[in-house]
């Protein structure tokens, strides 16, 4: 196998056109291969100039595709983005966050990938660059299922974007045991709470569909509730989209039961300031 480091985008899409296997942190990577012949060729990204930070652009952030759930925790982001380090503590081991990549979670494509609600709930935005030029991708148009992306051959993940968003971001992963733990479900949130009432929330749920889900019908209806409320408002309104399926780790019952209690913990934890420092 050889193995290219290259330092510019030019080169590394020049690479990945000609079949390189991409390599940001390896976390996803190396375990599918398990005994498996390793590709011929692989190029790691992780030294490409601006693939890796956090930085203020125009009117939001950019995220760089190399950045790893380490420099997410270690980010200096407003309340909306607490969410998303809570979830960052939440990816495999301290080890797997220090390596593992940003959009290597995405390009992963796993229901159960503990970014992928934090991130939408933030409305990001996918940069990708290939043979055809730059183009940007709502996130929930990114990921088409299962291990499943937009990527056409020869693009790679260069960023991801996020508006400013208001509010204050939460984060709560239901497993069988509380580290290092595949989610039987999951649950992002972003809410905004004025005078006593809720202005605005943003909900999505992991591991309980083929792809995460934002659920605007559920988002409408807390629209006014105060937070004592919403227990009842959670329970009442009818969930579209959610198919959660049986497997080793809870049925699918369970998944659909549990995933209320979870929205509604999740909310009341936005409300509150999180510790995710």
């Amino acid at each position: 196998m050889t193995l290219h480091r290259p330092t510019t985008l030019e080169d590394a899409l020049g690479l990945i056109g000609e079949g390189a296997v991409v390599l940001g942190g390896g976390t996803d990577v190396y375990p599918a291969l398990r005994d498996g012949v390793p590709p011929a060729t692989m190029v790691d990204v992780t030294r490409i100039d601006g693939l890796r930070g956090v930085s203020r652009v125009g009117a939001g952030w950019r995220i760089g595709a190399a950045t790893t759930w380490t420099d997410i925790l270690r980010a200096d982001l407003p309340p909306a983005f607490d969410g998303l380090k809570l979830a960052a503590r939440e990816v495999g081991s301290v080890q797997i966050q220090n390596a593992g990549t940003v959009a290597g979670n995405i390009c992963n494509a796993s229901p159960a990938a503990d970014g992928v609600p934090a991130l939408l709930v933030l409305g990001a935005e996918v940069e990708l660059a290939g043979p055809s030029g730059v183009r940007q991708l709502a996130l929930s148009e990114f990921i088409l299922g299962p291990r499943r992306t937009a990527l056409e051959p020869g693009e790679l993940v260069v960023a991801l974007h996020v508006p400013n968003v208001a509010g204050r971001g939460g984060f709560l992963k239901l497993g069988a045991r509380k580290y290092l733990v595949i989610s039987i479900a999951m649950v992002a949130v972003v809410v905004e709470l004025d005078a006593g009432l809720i202005t605005g929330a943003k909900i999505a749920v992991g591991a309980c569909s083929p792809v995460a889900l934002r659920l605007p019908g559920l988002e409408a209806a807390l629209k006014g509730a105060a937070p004592d409320a919403i227990a009842g408002v959670v329970a009442a309104t009818d969930l579209p989209g959610l198919s959660p399926i049986d497997d080793v780790r809870a049925s699918a019952a369970y998944r659909q039961d549990a995933v209320r209690t979870l929205i509604t913990r999740t909310l009341l934890q936005a409300l509150e300031p999180a510790d995710v420092a």
